[in-house]
């Protein structure tokens, strides 16, 4: 048997994924439809609409199937979100990579398999896929019928991504954000990874958009989201909380750390500063928490005491203090 290969982009494809706030969710018509139009229309025994995670694929939507979900080590899913294309088994006993999968040998005794990769931005989360226990030819014209569906799959996926993701600045909003670190942290606490919250607020903000108007407001934050894109990793979760306020959770990561990485975006938005002679400057506070189980029981517990701490940090520094007169608009 053939485990499947890891994505290039895992870590922003869980991301994404555990943003969509989906997984171990309740049956939903919407994609539970799909799966009985899917099994009538191919005349297939079995029809999924699968996720992808880390170490599992679930099934959000399932017909002729009892069990939930299976590990991603057996699953054909997992190979078939590393294509673009629709993947097709004629015969698994007949393919290397699955002849002697238990999915294969045991139940629900998988020979045919038709798999269309479902994709949220860039990154694929699970398929639309089809099962026999009979091996079986997949014409051109039935792959284009399962694409038709995977595209409406594909919708409802969407949906729940912009649900999830701040329009201005295309981060995770609040809600994305709390969702992935919620996740994030459990498998920190069960393997004992540290990691730690960074909470940010722009100084004078409020005066950039009375003096400078809410499009030019709007263009500072796009900029600061940018610096914290550049900076900060592409494993760690970067969201806007609201307004001018931010987090990143960096997973993996102590403190000290964190902090370094702070330095660095301060230097970023200096260089940003400086080339860009905008008439005002941006600037920021910011707090920073690790993670401690006995302490913080949830995510909501640290973004508290990050947020205390990035107060601090704005009461102990004078860039909370607007423009200058001098450069105010004439």
């Amino acid at each position: 048997m053939q485990p499947p290969s890891i994505p290039s982009d895992e870590e922003a494809r869980i991301a994404t994924l555990h943003a969509l706030n989906l997984l171990d969710t309740d049956p939903e018509e919407r994609f539970d439809r799909l799966t009985r139009i899917a099994r009538s229309m191919f005349s297939v025994p079995i029809a999924l609409v699968t996720l992808v995670d880390t170490n599992r694929q679930w099934f959000k939507a399932k017909v002729g199937l009892d069990v939930c979900e299976t590990s991603r080590e057996v699953s054909f899913c997992g190979h078939a979100i590393l294509s673009d294309d629709i993947m097709h088994i004629h015969d698994a006993l007949e393919d290397a990579r699955f002849a002697d999968n238990p999915l294969v040998l045991g139940e629900p005794k998988i020979r045919f398999y038709a798999g269309c990769p479902l994709t949220v931005g860039s990154h694929k989360m699970g398929t639309l896929c089809l099962i026999d226990t009979k091996p079986r030819p997949f014409s051109s014209e039935e792959k284009l019928l399962l694409r038709d569906l995977a595209a409406l799959a594909e919708q409802d996926l969407m949906a729940e991504h912009l649900a999830s993701t701040d329009p201005l600045t295309k981060l995770a909003n609040r809600r994305g954000f709390e969702a992935f670190a919620r996740q994030a942290l459990a498998m920190c606490t069960r393997l004992g990874r540290p990691a730690t919250l960074a909470y940010f607020d722009l100084n004078g903000f409020k005066q950039i958009n009375d003096w400078f108007g809410h499009a030019e407001g709007d263009r500072a934050l796009r900029t600061f989201s940018s610096g914290l894109e550049s900076v900060f990793r592409e494993s760690d979760a970067v969201a806007r909380l609201g307004g001018d306020e931010f987090a990143v959770l960096l997973t993996d990561t102590s403190t000290a750390e964190a902090r370094y990485a702070i330095s660095r975006l301060r230097r970023w938005i200096d260089e940003e500063n400086r080339l860009a002679g905008r008439g005002y400057e941006i600037r920021f506070s910011a707090g920073e928490v690790g993670f401690d189980s006995t302490r913080h029981q949830s995510i909501e517990d640290m973004l508290k005491e990050a947020d205390a701490a990035m107060y601090r940090d704005k009461e102990g520094s004078r860039t909370s203090q607007p423009p200058p007169a001098s450069d105010l608009p004439a």
